[in-house]
């Protein structure tokens, strides 16, 4: 089994790359590969709770986050720095999430086999 690792550093809204590492990630999991999502920078904002990415003229692939229990993956890492910049905690988010320092995503990103940034 593979140590996948999906890091997601884009804004919600407004490109698609971020819709495909969530594709991606559930498709990995359906293969019972061992995942490890980050979110970082922006992209901290995709989970944010109450969205509505109609208003932006988007899908709402946001709630797909839900789904991440159904599917195992267990390791949702939520950048420290990121979440203090943008004035948010872990209690602003829709899904659990585990706080982590720059340390601790740089040693999941040496553990993994494989490294994708979306």
């Amino acid at each position: 089994m593979k140590h996948i690792c999906v890091v997601f550093r884009h804004a919600p809204f407004g490109a698609t790359s971020s819709r495909e590492g969530i594709d991606f990630a559930l498709l990995s999991a359906s293969f019972e590969q061992q995942l490890c999502l980050v979110f970082t920078d922006e992209a901290v904002l995709h989970l944010l709770a109450d969205q509505q990415p109609e208003l932006a003229g988007s899908k709402d692939y946001v709630s797909v986050f839900k789904a991440f229990d159904l599917y195992d993956i267990e390791h949702v890492l939520v950048c420290e720095t990121s979440l203090q910049r943008f004035g948010l905690t872990l209690e602003d988010l829709a899904i659990s999430a585990q706080l982590a320092s720059s340390t601790v995503i740089t040693e999941q990103l040496q553990q993994a086999d494989e490294v994708l940034v979306f």
